[in-house]
């Protein structure tokens, strides 16, 4: 095994990534709006954009729902026990006391433990919680009849906010981990031009330079 800069984000995952991140940053500046919290745009700009902004992401979302698993690149994010203790330890304690990152990124799985349990647990909870609790709403408060439901949009409204609330807790842990480590420019480097330095085996290597040498550089890092 050895380090290697290669391809580790399409071209596709990184406009993803970005549009997403544009995305969720609009509808939370135009939730927090509808809930009273600023006054910098009037209530209705707010919730029209907002309502197109979701319809938009949920698009993107089902599109990016598609290419993971037809790619095969959902077996990134699928969790496991091995080395989560670890991880644990580094981020509540060792991290403190100057010790390496006991994970090294390897060609068949990107995110470590945590993080693989961490985007799944967004994805599978916190991302259907908002957008069933936001379509439902939207029905019923645009006229329709749910029965059973259609006395219940202030219960449908909390449940979408405070996994809005989630959310955003998400996205702060998320900032303040880019910049821990080796610094917030090297963490979204990568989330940028797509390199990254992974840890490669001899035949990962070969199939890399025979098959995708355009996504493999050196072994520098730089």
């Amino acid at each position: 095994m050895s380090m290697h800069r290669i391809m580790v984000y399409t071209r596709f995952e990184r406009l993803w990534h970005w549009l997403q991140a544009l995305a969720i940053l609009t509808l939370l500046f135009t939730g927090l709006r509808i809930h009273g919290v600023h006054q910098l745009i009037s209530f209705e700009t707010a919730a029209n954009i907002h309502t197109i902004v979701a319809i938009g992401l949920l698009a993107l979302w089902a599109f990016a729902t598609f290419w993971l698993f037809t790619t095969g690149n959902w077996k990134h994010y699928m969790p496991t026990k091995q080395g989560l203790w670890r991880i644990v330890r580094f981020y509540s304690y060792g991290i403190f006391q100057g010790e390496n990152h006991p994970y090294r990124k390897a060609f068949w799985r990107k995110h470590n433990p945590l993080q693989a349990a961490a985007y799944l647990g967004l994805k599978v909870v916190i991302f259907p919680l908002i957008w069933i609790s936001g379509l439902m709403y939207l029905y019923i408060t645009s006229g329709g009849s749910w029965s059973g439901l259609v006395n219940f949009p202030p219960a449908i409204a909390w449940v979408h906010t405070l996994a809005a609330f989630a959310l955003i807790l998400f996205l702060l842990i998320h900032l303040y981990m880019l910049t821990i480590g080796k610094g917030f420019i090297k963490h979204v480097k990568p989330m940028i031009n797509g390199f990254d330095m992974v840890d490669l085996s001899r035949v990962e290597e070969a199939y890399l330079e025979a098959d995708e040498p355009g996504h493999i550089k050196d072994n520098a890092e730089g």
